[in-house]
């Protein structure tokens, strides 16, 4: 494989971090301080931290430091309508043009995700769970609503990981189970349904453990 560009190096990488939940809302970093822990230039992770700021997963908080946003209310209504929106529909594009190996691939994923669950390994279910979400819209060949559904994601990665603090693994939604049937089935309404349930019951999951949190957010992940 063609080796990245370190600019685009380091966007992954503190990209991964917020969707991964190693930076939780409201949880203030420093460049200098990105720059040690990837070990890189602060030309790249000036970069980096632009574009993560227009695509809405940083924000500057003056004093060379920035952070995660927290979540409003408002901001988890809106997200949580435009994921019931979205991300169904792609799935039920990816239905129509998913082959058997195809579906093989995300079972394999979700196996991976089962097993974190069942290990309590929060950061293995959040990279799997992302990657099946991820790898089954890509199937739809919609790149443009895909674009747009990474961009939610960034925003409400880290809010899943305080979910995981809170609950744990063994109590989160998933219906990934109930949509790999469906697509051997061939039933792509049945897939975008599990799809719209697994996202509900995880939004839902959010604002209580947000509601619960409450300013100590940060505090909590940090305890995980």
């Amino acid at each position: 494989m063609e080796k990245l560009p370190a600019h685009e190096t380091v966007y992954r990488r503190i990209r991964d971090m917020v969707l991964f939940g190693e930076l939780a809302p409201g949880q203030a970093v420093t460049i200098q301080g990105l720059v040690e822990a990837l070990a890189s230039g602060i030309t790249p992770v000036r970069e980096a931290i632009r574009r993560l700021t227009a695509e809405g997963a940083l924000e500057f908080k003056g004093n060379r430091r920035v952070c995660v946003p927290e979540l409003t209310p408002a901001h988890l209504a809106e997200l949580g309508f435009a994921r019931g929106a979205l991300e169904p529909h792609l799935a039920e594009i990816a239905a129509a043009k998913v082959r058997p190996a195809d579906i093989d691939a995300l079972e394999a994923i979700d196996a991976q995700v089962n097993a974190a669950i069942q290990q309590g390994d929060i950061r293995a279910y959040l990279e799997h769970n992302y990657r099946f979400h991820t790898v089954l819209y890509a199937h739809s060949g919609a790149d443009i609503l895909c674009s747009m559904v990474q961009g939610l994601w960034l925003r409400v990665g880290p809010s899943l990981r305080i979910v995981c603090g809170r609950y744990g693994t063994l109590n989160l939604p998933d219906k990934h189970a109930e949509a790999i049937s469906a697509l051997r089935s061939g039933h792509g309404q049945d897939v975008a349904a599990a799809i719209r349930d697994d996202i509900l019951q995880g939004q839902d999951q959010i604002i209580e453990a947000l509601a619960e949190a409450g300013v100590g957010a940060a505090n909590l992940v940090d305890r995980v």
